[in-house]
């Protein structure tokens, strides 16, 4: 716990707050308030009621750019910490509260659809709008984002962009950085920063990225303009292949993209993961699953080349019956929250993740490395219901891992991070960076990652400190995340900036 640095008390803070906004944007309900220190990376210990803090002071609702930049302005004048949020579904820590008496800065009743621009194929929303809401009112226009994150259902447009987050028809559309045309921040201070948008620039370095994956570590992301694209509801093929070697899973995965065809879903499940998917998934084989979508034509051209190369290795399809009705049960929200919820208290069981890139040579390495690790010098190995990985976002220089882990927890819920789910996490994020890849592909680093931040940027490390150092020196903004930090909640960023 790091102690609050700000010049006021709790109760000084609130009080500011309130003159400020009006209390009914002000909350300090006891119970929010300690639901609010966490995020998802503590389910279970939140499932069980158990919050250690430290507690943020308040909860504050803004509902426009202009009180966002009112808050950051005071935040930054008393030095008071800040953690921005939107849809809650962090899950690296990125969201707990660990400086005494934060604010938690939440951004979900900015909740407009401000413009669908279809002439120029844009769409521009508050940060507090659902994707999945945005995504029904451009289908009904024959539109949509190409963005399909597991939690689509309930995340919300600042959050995506902020944790440089992807979804599941990225080999096609890309990640939410390919998406985004422009962007509206407020920085410490309540400095207010427009990216305009164009369809692309050459005035300098690419400033969008100073915000895009940011995690609320340097800003508040208040708007976003995304592009969209048409929607082809009726075009999409699905394929299945079961593959006996993983790693010729991979070079299927590969041959595919490499040759330039960009199917919207091209993943490889290990026979352990698959199972989740497929309860009656032969164990002694690996699973490929792509999909092609778009005009008619680009699906017929992708499908054939998909067939084709499936050609070149041994495998059986998967009839695309099977593919579909998985694929269309893939997406989670509140309720399936809820239900693993109450599956974690009744069952003392759990699920986790941790997903990382690698280049197209050492991927099968990695997997291997990763697996056999754990299996061997994991001290609660005999604890693991599952372990497995599947690929699920690939490029022309490679792909990533997301590994997956379940586990009977047999100690306390208060030690079950330190027991399980940080050594697993430790082991993934080392092996990843000990073959060149990079320790976190899409969840972002969070606060539970920031131990290997320098070991991931090395030289770069100059560059992101040089971000902190620039835009926000008091780190009031979600200190922990991205940025290491020492016992006073400073930033550690190198005596000149560097590693």
């Amino acid at each position: 716990m790091v102690a609050s640095r700000s010049t006021l008390d709790r109760d000084a803070v609130v009080a500011a707050l309130v003159d400020l906004l009006g209390p009914e944007l002000v909350d300090t309900d006891e119970s929010r308030l300690r639901s609010s220190s966490v995020d998802r990376f503590r389910k279970y210990t939140a499932v069980h009621g158990i919050f250690d803090g430290p507690f943020p002071a308040a909860i504050v609702h803004p509902t426009s750019t202009e009180q966002v930049a009112a808050v950051l302005a005071l935040a930054e004048r008393e030095r008071i910490a800040v953690v921005p949020r939107t849809g809650g579904t962090s899950t690296e820590g990125g969201l707990e509260t660990v400086v005494e008496d934060s604010v938690v800065l939440d951004g979900s009743r900015m909740a407009e659809i401000l413009h669908v621009d279809a002439e120029n194929m844009m769409a521009t929303a508050q940060c507090g709008v659902p994707l999945q809401r945005l995504e029904d009112e451009l289908r009904a226009r024959g539109l949509t984002t190409g963005h399909s994150p597991q939690s689509k259902p309930i995340a919300q447009m600042g959050g995506l962009v902020a944790t440089r987050s992807i979804g599941q028809f990225s080999t096609l559309y890309g990640a939410i950085e390919d998406m985004v045309v422009g962007v509206e921040a407020v920085f410490p201070g309540g400095r207010v920063a427009r990216v305009k948008n164009v369809p692309r620039r050459a005035a300098g370095p690419d400033i969008r990225h100073v915000v895009i994956g940011n995690e609320g570590a340097l800003c508040f992301i208040t708007e976003v303009t995304v592009k969209v694209f048409p929607w082809h509801p009726g075009t999409t093929r699905f394929h299945g292949f079961l593959v006996p070697d993983f790693t010729d899973g991979v070079r299927l995965l590969r041959e595919i993209v490499t040759a330039g065809y960009r199917p919207s879903v091209a993943r490889l499940y290990s026979p352990e993961d698959a199972r989740q998917h497929f309860p009656d998934h032969p164990m002694d084989q690996n699973l490929v699953v792509l999909s092609a979508e778009g005009p008619g034509p680009l699906v017929a051209a992708t499908s054939g080349a998909i067939v084709e190369a499936a050609g070149t290795i041994e495998h059986e399809p998967v009839p695309e019956d099977a593919i579909r009705s998985w694929f269309e049960g893939l997406n989670w929200g509140q309720d399936k929250i809820d239900a693993e919820r109450r599956s974690m208290r009744e069952t003392a069981h759990l699920g986790y993740t941790t997903e990382v890139s690698v280049d197209w040579s050492r991927t099968a390495e990695l997997y291997e490395a990763v697996m056999t690790r754990i299996r061997s010098t994991f001290p609660r190995a005999g604890d693991l219901t599952l372990l497995g990985a599947h690929s699920s976002h690939s490029y022309q220089t490679g792909t990533n891992l997301y590994f997956v882990y379940d586990y009977r927890i047999s100690c306390e819920p208060r030690e079950e991070i330190e027991e399980y789910h940080l050594p697993l996490n430790a082991i993934i994020v080392e092996e990843a960076l000990r073959v060149g890849g990079s320790m976190v592909h899409h969840h972002g680093v969070g606060k539970y990652r920031t131990p290997w931040v320098q070991d991931e940027h090395g030289s770069a490390y100059y560059l992101l400190a040089g971000l902190k150092r620039a835009f926000d020196p008091h780190n009031v903004m979600n200190p922990g995340s991205v940025y290491p930090i020492d016992a006073r909640g400073d930033a550690v960023l190198g005596e000149d900036g560097g590693a």
